[in-house]
């Protein structure tokens, strides 16, 4: 079949037969040496219909790739791994949405905010299996913030990111929470660092690397920040599943932390009832992820939550350092 004939009884165009031969998810049938003319075989048409409905759907080439060489019953597990991962991640992106659509109704119907929710929060740490402890963990009576440090000067950086968020003064904690990360960093890099600021209306988040901000709000468990991690990279691209990347050899291999890189700083709206969870790698990554969800879901306090987390690190084998601070919002 010609190019022409063979992308128009496929759902595809002569371009995107081009780039897919490029990179090798569906070679010509044959090239003509002089004049380099593609010509395709009929039955390479079921290969590309499938390439072309799941670029519809949004999938990613390199995961397309993947999927495309797997027996049926294995690229349907994959797909099915994949979806699962879309959903997750909309979900995750249409709280967010939600929450900036209400600030910006608060702002224009309220002109000032009501300042009512307090904290209650605890934190602790395990040092595992590692010589020294690099993470750090603190707790004020607005804020909480955990560090995950590494490299020669880990312990020191972690140690200084969190001194640095609980004496934040200001009335604007993005702002204050931009400048203690500023402030750490300026000692040198070597952690990362996800922390909370509450000003009684709403909740500030700041973040980098991979630690992270989990919410438990009504029942649902969702992870607020994503990580900045080489692994999480593949996995957006297609070339990791989720399950895959927990057990990738390059899983701590960061591509943004304190003391190089800006953190990402958002806000949402403080309400009574929500639990937050803050945890290093050396929490999520051993923990499968359905087990902080139900142990943040149980009953008790911050106090005896952070020592449940820390118990079932320590179950699991506690191979890094793990730290943890679980934050209460009340009337």
């Amino acid at each position: 079949m010609t190019t022409g004939g063979f992308a128009a009884a496929a759902g595809l165009t002569p371009k995107a037969l081009r780039l897919y031969d490029e990179l090798g998810l569906l070679r010509p049938a044959a090239v003509d040496a002089s004049s380099g003319y593609r010509s395709y075989d009929r039955d390479q048409l079921g290969r590309a219909r499938r390439i072309a409905a799941l670029r519809r759907v949004g999938m990613p080439l390199a995961r397309i790739g993947v999927l495309a060489d797997l027996p049926d019953d294995e690229a349907a597990a994959d797909l099915t791994a994949w979806w699962r991962q879309v959903e997750h991640d909309t979900a995750r992106r249409r709280e967010l949405v939600a929450d900036l659509l209400s600030h910006r109704r608060e702002d224009r119907t309220m002109g000032t905010t009501t300042r009512g929710v307090r904290l209650r929060c605890a934190s602790g740490s395990e040092r595992g299996g590692r010589t020294e402890q690099q993470d750090t963990v603190g707790c004020g009576a607005d804020r909480a913030v955990v560090a995950d440090g590494f490299g020669d000067h880990g312990a020191a950086a972690s140690r200084e990111v969190v001194r640095a968020v609980l004496a934040a003064a200001g009335d604007d904690p993005a702002e204050g929470l931009r400048a203690a990360f500023a402030t750490a960093a300026g000692t040198g890099p070597g952690t990362t660092a996800s922390a909370l600021w509450c000003d009684g209306s709403r909740v500030t988040i700041a973040h980098v690397g991979d630690s992270r901000v989990y919410l438990l709000r009504e029942g649902v468990f969702t992870q607020l920040t994503l990580d900045h991690s080489h692994v999480r990279s593949l996995v957006e691209e297609g070339r990791l599943t989720p399950e895959e990347a927990r057990e990738h050899p390059d899983r701590p291999r960061l591509v943004r932390a304190l003391g190089t890189d800006e953190p990402d700083v958002h806000r949402r709206t403080a309400r009574p009832g929500d639990r937050y969870l803050l945890v290093t790698d050396g929490v999520w990554a051993v923990l499968d992820d359905p087990v902080p969800a139900r142990l943040a879901a149980g009953p008790g306090a911050p106090a005896e939550i952070v020592g449940n987390v820390l118990e079932r690190v320590r179950a699991a084998g506690a191979p890094d350092n793990a730290a943890c601070a679980v934050v209460d919002l009340t009337g």
